[in-house]
């Protein structure tokens, strides 16, 4: 992975502006339009709560109102003539944009939840749902983005989860991206989102306690040690850049899973980023999804999760994870009962082998295809 010098950094506005519905709406870059004459109407979320399952001490999420979310991949496009709503004059953004962030029309928490009846049972979906638009272009993805806005992409994460963690509601906040339809991506425009939950969710939870035991069985941080483990391993590796570890892991549960990791102790969130990590986190993450678009020669569908540190937790490392479900060309995994029941994962593939597989993709390292500076977000008025 090769990553051009740091620059000055780059400022770029955010305008936040309002929806006739209540919904906030974030330009990042240009405005170029506004929202007189906005009428999008609200969607009822009279059912929207949480339902506690005493068998696994775990609360479920209710959200009826997602079955009506637009289905808009490329096919059902051209037959229909219908545009996709993450387009620019579509239903979110009324105008063209550089890249906007909104808060979702069908979420499954929200910050004003509806109340729910007395029963120690169920509890408010309180939180926060947001897409983030990459880019107006509806086609290509986050590693076809130019320096400039691949570099701001990775700037509005950091605005973003800042401003999230920051609500007192909130105990995690994760970035995350669903591409294709294999893992649920119901519009193929360029996008992800962001959660903010009010209590841990279970797999959070868990690894927070792993390292709270390793810290206090061994006197040192686990993190740390994986990230060692993965550079004395060159069979799982990917690319070993100066701030961030790029590999298979040891026990992978996805085929093709790939963690980029944080070697830096104290780089627990997106806002701990240097300079140089966060261009060098942009370069990673582009080079993996081109990775992945050269291994079966089509856009690889794929989970990704930008994994940052709840509160109190030192030996929490930043990462992002790649979870592809696909094993083959034709074939995808899925998690089948004894998985889903049990939480037994069971790999179709070897670790050392998909990471031969990614590592031989090639990938042209040159200083206009990785974000040579850093952005950062200035906030121009509300609207």
């Amino acid at each position: 992975m090769s990553v051009a010098g740091v620059g000055q950094p780059v400022i770029v506005e955010r305008h936040d502006l309002c929806r006739a519905d209540g919904r906030a709406l974030y330009i990042y870059g240009e405005l170029r339009g506004d929202l007189v004459g906005d009428r999008v109407e609200p969607v009822p979320m009279p059912a929207l709560h949480q339902r506690y399952d005493a068998m696994s001490d775990t609360w479920i999420a209710m959200s009826p109102a997602r079955n009506t979310r637009p289905n808009s991949n490329l096919d059902a496009r051209r037959s229909t003539g219908s545009p996709c709503p993450l387009c620019p004059g579509g239903p979110e953004v009324p105008f063209s944009y550089e890249a906007a962030v909104f808060e979702n029309r069908w979420p499954s928490f929200v910050a004003t939840p509806p109340p729910v009846d007395d029963d120690p049972r169920l509890a408010r979906s309180l939180g926060r749902c947001e897409v983030v638009l990459y880019t107006d272009v509806h086609d290509g993805s986050i590693a076809t983005l130019d320096p400039a806005g691949l570099a701001r992409v990775i700037a509005i994460w950091r605005d973003r989860s800042a401003a999230l963690w920051a609500h007192p509601a909130h105990r995690f906040v994760m970035v995350f991206e669903n591409r294709g339809e294999a893992v649920g991506a119901t519009i193929s425009h360029p996008h992800g989102q962001i959660y903010a939950f009010d209590r841990l969710p279970p797999f959070v939870g868990a690894r927070v306690a792993v390292l709270d035991r390793h810290r206090e069985r061994t006197g040192e941080c686990l993190s740390c040690a994986i990230v060692a483990e993965d550079e004395a391993a060159p069979e799982r590796s990917i690319t070993a850049g100066a701030h961030f570890m790029v590999a298979v892991p040891f026990a992978a549960r996805w085929p093709f899973e790939v963690r980029i990791r944080a070697r830096r102790h104290g780089l627990r969130r997106l806002t701990d980023l240097e300079p140089a990590e966060q261009v060098e986190l942009a370069a990673a993450v582009r080079e993996v999804v081109l990775r992945y678009d050269g291994l079966f020669g089509f856009e690889l569908p794929y989970m990704m999760v930008v994994n940052e540190s709840p509160a109190d937790v030192p030996d929490w490392h930043l990462s992002v994870e790649f979870l592809p479900p696909h094993r083959t060309a034709e074939l995808t995994k899925v998690r089948a009962s004894v998985e889903t029941a049990a939480g037994q994962f069971i790999n179709d593939t070897i670790p050392e082998q998909s990471a031969a597989l990614l590592a031989a993709i090639p990938i042209r390292h040159q200083p206009e295809q990785v974000a040579p500076t850093t952005v950062t977000v200035a906030v121009d008025h509300a609207r």
